[in-house]
């Protein structure tokens, strides 16, 4: 039987590997899903001068959300970041899943982002 400790277990082994080719420049920095439950978080890293340029969340008082841990609030929180990047002039990204399979919330976030102006 497969747990919920097991399955991000197994989640974080896949980031690690994903990372390790995987990196954020100033000039193509990365854009990083967090998944939990019940929010979701998006946030474009330079990881070369460890730095955060944009970040996004269920959890933001700019987002006026009925329930935050479905797509519809993965499209807002997609949106969002996009235009929090664009604000500070990075049109283009890497895009980091964080070990989560494409699809679902994750990949609604992801086409959303794109729709709103980033290029990945």
């Amino acid at each position: 039987m497969i747990t919920k400790a097991s399955k991000n277990v197994v989640r974080k082994k896949r980031h690690a590997r994903v990372r390790s080719n995987l990196s954020g420049t100033a000039t193509r920095p990365r854009l990083n899903v967090f998944r939990s439950n019940k929010h979701i978080y998006a946030q474009v890293i330079d990881d070369m001068n460890q730095v955060t340029l944009a970040s996004a969340s269920t959890l933001d008082k700019d987002l006026a959300l009925d329930s935050k841990g479905n797509i519809d609030a993965a499209v807002k929180v997609g949106e969002l970041v996009a235009k929090r990047a664009l604000d500070k002039g990075v049109e283009t990204v890497i895009f980091d899943r964080g070990g989560y399979l494409y699809h679902g919330r994750v990949k609604a976030l992801a086409d959303a982002a794109r729709e709103a102006g980033l290029k990945f």
